[in-house]
């Protein structure tokens, strides 16, 4: 969702909290328009792409999608859409008594209206999934309104076809360069609401406002030269390309599809294209929304390029940026590749980004049906994250807009605007951008279940997801009904309940299956069927199929420990599709539980629940998306085998010429003397001389890796005290790291620890700063809870309560020597020698001997 990153602005938290006080007071380019109006081309790929299933095809059988969807149901039908309308009717100068909604709809927020559109997508998918017309006629009667409102428009001022709850002005705004919150983005949601309306409930009067409205956008962005575009294009806009190529398929009209390629973000598009990773930093669900309508893009014009982007997209943030529970962003960015432990916190995986990573992961699937990983990461996201983000006490459905993932993260009841990240939604005083996409998702769990060949191919049912529910395959009037108390038992069976016909049945069968080392088992007709099941792929049982025919499969699971790229020693418990978290009640953790693997043990009465030892405690643990209404951690400490004593590297510092350094371990590959970093002779002994302007000393990445204890020394002259500068910083960002400041605005030098999610660092602080003008030798220890700065051999100060483990800190990305991780702080002014990190914490003596060496 919005975040404006040219200039500094409030969170979204800061913005709902203002919103709640004002309430209570009342890169791909877009000159590609000659293939708008040419054919579509055949995709090149060899495969034949596959067609969903309507959801009128699919019925749910009773289980938690099923009980989800019940519970949104309830508040599709609750919802008021008078007080929706409000400022919908009073933007256009209609009357309105209703009462004004909060949250992201009240009448000051920019992005109010954008709920009405996700409300529009849900009743249309409510009505045909289930065939009740009480939600068709909801849908019906928003649609009526919402075209009165278009049809206000002009006289209130605004050009024909403009459909918004804000001020046409905003997009003046826009195009002047200004940035105001997303105002393309709401009008996307309205835009897929409609399209949604005459597509699944046959609303004619939704594609007529639809229509008008797409021609405002096409006049409104035609004027603009293809450079101001793009810069329109840094705001976010939602799926602006995605609904405007997909009423281009549904129309045939070329000038939808035209207006759609200019929102092709080059930005975003050409680095993809081009097989790169450059999302660091970025928002991660403006970029995702911006990539779901790369598909669709393919399906009109035949051009792969838009096809590799969504894929290259796609497997980028499903390997390099996604959490254990299938998720990705913290704090609603994208970080570099692999970081993960050191990005940990309670707004970890917006809700939204998956609803679009899924959506996307689906359209990519029915393209290219061999890659069975696109509907491995969709089930595992399902079950871990968006089944969970409802809270089943909720009659309404109420959904989370983060689910966190640091230590002690809790989903919880309801606290209003500006409460604790975990907080579920309420009935009219949130409508967050995650309580609009839980409308859709927990509506439309039957869209995914089953695919089928499209007409002309050999007839081939795919069967991806194993929940209860029965489907009606209109092409050869086959129904089969798929049982299961699947992830809870291992098994599902799909029988033929009517109908017969030569067919095949394409099951998924899950690569985790690979991990337990054990095979899938498929019978027919209880018979084992020939070849055996390959994880990662779908098994083909093609026959004639006749009423009472079935096939099970049973996918064997044990408990597998994941761990983390950037730090193998801090891992994720999956049971089968199912990531496991304790359950911790009302304890508050501090940091990560270490945990005993081997303590492990199947707990009593409920086959997906385990017990284990953490912190020298029992804890039980559950699959997460059952775990509600208290504190829960989902990533564990594991300590590593002991290694021998050594140091891990030692760096002396004494080249004397040359830009490099060698570790004298020969561990790791070379230091970097960068900047102002030069070689000085000191009496007798080599050293790196540092400028305090940008002179430092880059290590290696991967420095304390895998260590629960250390000890880190160096030889440092300071040459002039400033405030955070650092002797060493080892870490990822500002957020993660161990560090040593010659002195802090108190005066005293501070050795520090910290990993993101904690509420504070772990400091350790000398009673004054580091000398001036002499050579000191400085040394950190750390292990068993304690922390310890020497210098010249004598302790300096201690800490023995250190909440945080250098266990923690894992494979570091950026490790300096004169530099801080926090690019606002000075550099080091001195020198540097002889720097060493040792897989122990060294006792008093074995330091001053060290000091005197």
């Amino acid at each position: 969702m919005p975040e404006q990153r040219d200039t500094p602005s409030p969170s979204r938290r800061q913005i709902l909290i203002a919103a709640s006080a004002a309430a209570a007071t009342t890169a791909m380019s877009s000159t590609v328009a000659s293939a708008a109006s040419a054919p579509s081309a055949e995709p090149p790929e060899a495969e034949a792409p596959l067609a969903a299933l309507p959801l009128s095809a699919v019925r749910l059988l009773d289980s938690p999608f099923l009980e989800n969807m019940r519970r949104t149901c309830a508040y599709l039908l609750f919802v008021d859409i008078d007080r929706l309308l409000h400022t919908f009717r009073l933007n256009v100068g209609l009357v309105s008594s209703a009462d004004p909604c909060g949250g992201w709809e009240a009448p000051g927020v920019q992005l109010r209206g954008h709920t009405t559109g996700h409300l529009l997508s849900a009743l249309a998918q409510a009505h045909a999934n289930t065939g009740d017309d009480a939600y068709a006629d909801k849908g019906r009667a928003l649609v009526a309104a919402l075209a009165r409102c278009q049809e206000a428009a002009p006289a209130a001022g605004f050009h024909r076809g403009y459909l918004s709850a804000f001020p046409e002005s905003v997009f003046d705004q826009l195009e002047a360069g200004g940035k105001p919150w997303a105002p393309y983005y709401t009008l996307h949601k309205i835009m897929a609401g409609l399209l949604d309306q005459y597509q699944l409930s046959g609303n004619r009067q939704a594609l007529t406002v639809l229509l008008e409205m797409a021609a405002w956008v096409d006049a409104r962005t035609a004027p603009l030269s293809h450079e101001r575009m793009q810069l329109v294009l840094k705001v976010e806009f939602g799926g602006m390309n995605d609904v405007l190529t997909r009423l281009h398929l549904v129309t045939g009209d070329p000038v939808h599809l035209r207006t759609a390629q200019r929102f092709d973000h080059e930005e975003l598009y050409d680095p993809l294209a081009a097989g790169r990773d450059q999302l660091a930093g970025r928002h991660a669900n403006t970029e995702i929304a911006k990539v779901v309508g790369a598909v669709p893009a393919f399906e009109a014009t035949g051009d792969s390029r838009y096809l590799d982007i969504a894929d290259t997209f796609w497997t980028t943030v499903v390997q390099h940026h996604s959490y254990a529970i299938g998720g990705n962003s913290n704090q609603e960015l994208f970080g570099p590749p692999g970081e993960i432990v050191s990005r940990l916190s309670d707004v970890t995986c917006e809700n939204c980004n998956s609803y679009n990573m899924l959506k996307l992961g689906r359209q990519l699937f029915l393209h290219r049906p061999s890659h069975a990983a696109y509907m491995d990461h969709y089930e595992w996201t399902l079950y871990n994250q968006m089944l969970g983000e409802q809270d089943p006490d909720s009659e309404h459905g109420f959904v989370t807009y983060y689910t966190g993932l640091w230590a002690g993260s809790q989903r919880q009841p309801k606290g209003g605007l500006g409460a604790a990240p975990g907080s579920y939604s309420g009935d009219y005083d949130n409508f967050s951008c995650d309580h609009g996409t839980g409308l859709e998702t927990h509506t439309k769990f039957a869209d995914s279940i089953y695919f089928r060949s499209r007409e002309g191919q050999a007839a081939e049912l795919y069967v991806n997801l194993f929940i209860p529910s029965e489907v009606h395959w209109p092409e050869t009037g086959v129904t089969i009904r798929q049982e299961t108390r699947y992830p809870t038992a291992e098994r599902t069976r799909l029988t033929v309940t009517g109908g017969e016909g030569r067919f095949a049945l394409k099951i998924r069968i899950p690569a985790w299956v690979a991990d337990t080392g054990r095979p899938a088992v498929l019978k027919v007709n209880h018979r084992p069927f020939v070849s055996r099941p390959r994880p990662g792929t779908y098994a083909t049982v093609d026959r004639h199929w006749r009423t009472g025919d079935s096939v099970e499969l049973v996918l064997p699971r044990e408990p597998v420990w994941r761990p983390a790229p950037d730090n193998p020693q801090v891992k994720a418990l999956s049971y089968g599709p199912l990531v496991l978290a304790g359950e911790y009640g009302d304890t508050p953790l501090a940091t990560l539980p270490t945990i005993r693997p081997d303590t492990l043990r199947r707990a009593s009465g409920d086959p997906t629940a385990f017990t284990a030892v953490a912190d020298d405690r029992p804890v039980s643990l559950r699959p997460f998306h059952q775990v509600h209404h208290q504190r829960y951690n989902v990533y564990w400490a594991v300590t590593p085998r002991p290694a021998r004593e050594r140091d891990v590297v030692h760096y002396p510092l004494d080249e004397a010429s040359g830009t490099t350094a060698a570790d004298l371990t020969g561990t790791f590959g070379d230091a970097l003397l960068v900047g102002g970093a030069t070689w000085s002779r000191e009496g007798s002994a080599d050293a790196v001389s540092l400028d305090g302007q940008s002179g430092h000393i880059a290590l290696p990445a991967g420095l304390p890796s895998g260590l629960d204890e250390l000890t880190v020394s160096v030889r440092v002259r300071v040459d002039s005290l400033a405030a955070s500068a650092r002797v060493f910083d080892l870490g990822y960002h500002k957020d993660t790291y161990l560090f040593l400041a010659v002195t802090t605005g108190a005066g005293r030098a501070r050795a520090a620890l910290k990993i993101a999610g904690m509420d504070a660092e772990d400091v350790i602080d000398a009673t004054a700063p580091l000398p001036v003008g002499r050579w000191t030798h400085v040394a950190l220890t750390l292990g068993g809870g304690t922390g310890v700065l020497y210098l010249d051999g004598v302790e300096a100060g201690r800490n023995p309560s250190m909440v945080a483990s250098p266990l923690l800190l894992g494979a570091t990305s950026r490790n300096f020597l004169g530099r801080s991780q926090n690019t606002t702080h000075p550099y080091l002014r001195g020198a540097v020698r002889d720097f060493r990190l040792h897989n122990r914490a060294l006792t008093a003596s074995q330091v001053a001997q060290l000091a005197a060496g």
